[in-house]
Order: C-alpha cells, then sequence, then structure tokens
C-alpha cells in the first residue's frame, strides 16, 4: 500500500494523470454558456475575476479551462498529498497553484493568491473545498474579493449521464461521450451584495454577510 501511493504521487503518474483527464475530457460533447461577459470585464474593463464552483463540479471544467493559460489564471489548492497530484494536473493545465488550506499553510497560499490576483486579474476558487461541509462557502473567497475588487463569475457544470460518487461532495463524473454543459453566471460584485452602507458596524458583519448570500445565490446549482 504504501509503494502504490509513493507510485500515485510521482512525477511520472502525475503526468499519467494530465493526459488522463485529457483524454476522457475529450469524449465530453462540451456546450460553453455566457462566456463573454466576464471575459469583457477581464479583457477589455481589466476588472479582477475569480472563477467560482464547487468541488462537486470543478472536473468537467477542466479540459476547457486549459484555454485560459494565456491569461495567467491561479488556483489554489490545499498542502496535502492530493493537492499535490491536483496541483501537479493544474501546472500543467497552465495554472499557477499556490498551496495552503484553512488547516495548513493557509495564511501563506492566501498571500501568495492575493498576490497573484493583484499582479494578473484572473484566478479560479474551489468554493467549499477541499474537506466540506458540501456548499457550505468558506471565507477565503469573501478575502480575496474584498481586497482585490475582483468580481465573482459563479460556473456550473451539468451532464446528461454522470456518476456521482458516495463522498463528502457527492462528486460529478460525466460519463464518456456525455452532453456536458459549462455555464457561467452573471458577474458578481460583491460590494453591491452588502455595501459599506449596509453595514456600517464592525466589518465581520458584511463580511459574514456576503459569504451567506453568496452561498444562498449558489445553492440551487448543486446536486445533492
Amino acid at each position: 500500500m504504501k509503494r502504490l501511493k509513493f507510485i500515485i504521487y510521482t512525477r511520472a503518474f502525475i503526468w499519467l494523470a494530465y493526459y488522463i483527464v485529457r483524454v476522457y475530457s475529450a469524449t465530453f460533447r462540451l456546450t460553453v454558456v455566457n462566456e463573454a461577459p466576464w471575459k469583457a470585464l477581464l479583457l477589455k474593463e481589466k476588472r479582477p475575476v475569480i472563477l467560482c464552483t464547487w468541488h462537486q463540479q470543478f472536473f468537467a471544467a477542466i479540459r476547457h479551462f486549459k484555454t485560459y493559460a494565456p491569461l495567467n489564471p491561479g488556483l489554489m489548492i490545499s498542502q496535502s498529498r492530493d493537492g499535490d497530484l491536483i496541483s501537479g494536473v493544474a501546472n500543467r493545465t497552465g495554472w499557477h497553484t499556490p498551496r495552503g488550506s484553512s488547516s495548513r499553510g493557509g495564511k501563506a497560499a492566501m498571500a501568495a493568491m492575493l498576490d497573484h490576483i493583484k499582479t494578473h486579474g484572473f484566478g479560479a476558487h474551489i468554493l467549499d473545498g477541499p474537506q466540506g461541509p458540501m456548499g457550505i462557502i468558506k471565507p477565503g473567497i469573501v478575502k480575496m474579493v474584498m481586497e482585490t475588487g475582483a468580481v465573482v463569475v459563479p460556473f456550473y457544470t451539468r451532464a446528461d449521464k454522470a456518476w456521482f460518487f458516495n463522498s463528502w461532495d457527492r462528486f460529478m463524473l460525466p460519463r464518456p461521450f456525455s452532453r456536458v454543459t459549462l455555464e457561467y453566471g452573471d458577474p458578481i460584485a460583491l460590494e453591491t451584495m452588502a455595501s459599506s452602507d449596509e453595514y456600517p458596524g464592525p466589518e465581520p458583519d458584511r463580511f459574514e454577510a456576503i459569504r451567506a448570500r453568496l452561498e444562498k445565490k449558489m445553492g440551487p446549482k448543486l446536486y445533492r
């Protein structure tokens, strides 16, 4: 078992995993919806953008997200062994990956992610990862937005045929050759969801209001 775990996290295995994901995802009959609005914000108006989704749904977007490599995207990934594998695949897809989570290395990773967004203006975030609970937005995204001025762009994936794992997030894996839709929601400026005028008191009140309202807005798109 120890030898198997060692093999899984080697550089050669990560390369293999990357190509397996690429080949598997190439079987999807992919439709992308509402991509133009946030791209216009990022490229024409130079507004920082953070794409956000649930841990359950990110797999189906991996292949298409390689097309964003020229935009210098960033994605914060946990400092776990599974994170090593995911980070390795993401790096080969052209994404920069500050490492850390709420339980390990989080402060340094958040600082690196903030620096990345301020420098390049583009990133993504898994709202309830890496360990859940499912559908509960952690505060990291609010901190990113409040300190960078980025807009949040929700995205969701769905498939006409998929497997759902017996995991904390009910992870969704589209079946080969299924019809997959990657749909972007309208950009959300979080300051309009809980402005300083609406919450003139302690900053934590506004922080939690933003987090809760974003969670409520995105919750219906989660497969339970």
